[in-house]
């Protein structure tokens, strides 16, 4: 529906509502309900006027989605630009303090020192044996093929589910972790937005690829001794969501790339 400018449509209210007040001749008859006409028009044209004004050109239905579809892959888009110039920074910090190592005795003590703790902090990528955990939602199924008294939620994994099986990990002595492929550190923080993880900065989709580098059978009793892992399994068996544990021989965690914030510095004596 397309919409007049608020004066024009005022304008033909008031016109019509002038003509239906004008006496008529006495030889015509009058319905009574055609002395509500000029106030049913009146009230209609206030109501599109402010329609109008609320609507402001645009659609008042319009779905938003592809608003918001489009809004999500900009973010994306600005994220991943985001990392590709803090990458090229970061190695023109790395190659500067190179060439002022090589003549400043020190700065290469403290660069020396800084890269005996970068295995530690998740900045050089490890391999080993480990354990692959994969956490997955229930199958669409119709109606029918839900479990009884089953909500959305419960068809999901959740955030509590990912941080259980990631916590067990830790517990269970892991050298290392990554989740998607990515790099967990200690102050990676796992979030879930809907039925899809948020971690540094990017948004996964179920199933969610959990790798832990250690003793494989650790890592299974320490998820077996985890309430919320058993929690979550108990669960599989009852609305048919996914969880698989593999045991590898050899397995790749990445190095973090990453960028990550200086919160507390010392100078050393």
């Amino acid at each position: 529906m397309e919409y007049t400018t608020g004066g024009t449509s005022w304008g033909k209210v008031l016109r019509r509502a002038v003509v239906g007040l004008l006496p008529r001749r006495s030889g015509q008859r009058r319905p009574g309900w055609s002395a509500a006409v000029p106030l049913i028009a009146l009230a209609a044209g206030l109501l599109f006027t402010t329609s109008a004004t609320t609507a402001a050109g645009t659609s008042l239905r319009e779905d938003r989605r592809p608003e918001l579809t489009q809004l999500m892959k900009d973010r994306r888009d600005q994220v991943v630009a985001s990392e590709k110039q803090a990458a090229t920074l970061r190695a023109q910090v790395e190659k500067q303090t190179e060439s002022l190592a090589s003549s400043d005795a020190p700065v290469a003590a403290q660069r020396d020192r800084a890269a005996g703790n970068r295995q530690a902090a998740g900045f050089t990528a490890l391999g080993g044996p480990g354990l692959v955990v994969e956490l997955n939602d229930a199958p669409r199924l119709g109606d029918g093929g839900r479990p009884a008294n089953a909500s959305n939620d419960d068809l999901v994994v959740h955030q509590g589910d990912v941080q259980a099986v990631v916590n067990a990990l830790w517990a269970g002595g892991a050298e290392a972790m990554s989740i998607m492929n990515v790099r967990v550190l200690a102050t990676s923080a796992v979030r879930c937005v809907g039925n899809t993880l948020l971690l540094h900065g990017r948004v996964y989709s179920p199933p969610f690829k959990i790798t832990a580098i250690g003793d494989p059978a650790a890592l299974q009793r320490a998820l077996a001794a985890s309430e919320g892992v058993q929690l979550f399994r108990d669960a599989v068996d009852h609305f048919q969501l996914g969880y698989q544990e593999t045991v590898e021989s050899s397995v790749t965690v990445p190095a973090f790339e990453g960028s990550t914030g200086l919160r507390s510095a010392q100078v050393p004596g």
